[in-house]
């Protein structure tokens, strides 16, 4: 629900009728994810990025998704995603990354779509301040710490920063906006090398491992699902990506 046109959030995979007791949760649905879940005896995987995005033509085995498929349906273990509509709640992937560094009064950064969810607005990424201006290289060493995370890129922007714009994830998209509402610093992650170049002199650009900006979706769906259901995080689930000198 409130997903964005091209994504696949949802079942993925399963009865929808079946009676879960038990979730694993993570950002992948990976092989591995899916033996853990195996090995704890989960009937439901909840992750963040959809398993199936594009039709399947077979289910062969040949590829990982297709193992993931068919390890699921031969273990009667459900999959559903929740990606786009995670990404876009005020609470979600953005207003959870504000929390954590600080930012209370935040809002969303662009308005895609005139509904609510609870009462909340709906659209790509958030907007906020923080309580006092820091400067820029300890924004920096906050967002290193509070993430646990070597791998940072940016460009520089003002000395001292207070207005933040965030969005976990691919979002570029929200550069233009972050700079039309005089944002100091945008974060995000999976920038391009020439929307650093663009982006000079009109904003600070920060940005992280896509799977660090949006692991804590695991956290917000445990804290939704408290006292309905069990749920595990996953342990298997991590980065694909790897930075030299990091852990």
């Amino acid at each position: 629900m409130w997903q964005e046109a091209w994504d696949n959030s949802g079942l993925q995979v399963g009865d929808r009728n079946a009676d879960i007791q038990k979730a694993l949760l993570t950002v992948d649905v990976t092989e591995s994810v899916v033996r853990e879940a195996m090995d704890l005896h989960c009937d439901l995987i909840i992750s963040h990025h959809p398993l199936i995005f594009q039709p399947l033509k077979s289910i062969t085995g040949n590829t990982p998704q297709e193992r993931c498929v068919e390890l699921a349906i031969r273990n009667n273990i459900a999959i559903y995603s929740g990606h786009t509509n995670m990404d876009c709640w005020l609470h979600g992937v953005s207003g959870r990354m504000a929390e954590m560094l600080g930012i209370r009064e935040f809002r969303i950064l662009v308005d895609n779509a005139q509904c609510t969810m609870h009462d909340e607005e709906y659209g790509l990424g958030v907007i906020g301040e923080l309580d006092e201006p820091v400067a820029f290289t300890a924004l920096l060493e906050r967002i290193r710490e509070v993430f646990d995370t070597t791998y940072i890129r940016y460009i520089d922007g003002p000395q001292t920063v207070q207005r933040i714009a965030i969005c976990g994830g691919a979002g570029s998209e929200g550069i233009d906006e972050a700079i039309r509402q005089e944002a100091d610093v945008f974060i995000t992650a999976d920038l391009k090398y020439h929307e650093f170049c663009n982006a000079q002199g009109q904003i600070a650009l920060i940005d992280m491992d896509h799977w660090i900006s949006e692991h804590f979706t695991r956290d917000i769906y445990k804290e939704l699902l408290e006292g309905q259901i069990e749920t595990v995080i996953s342990k298997a689930d991590r980065s694909p990506v790897k930075v030299v000198g990091s852990k």
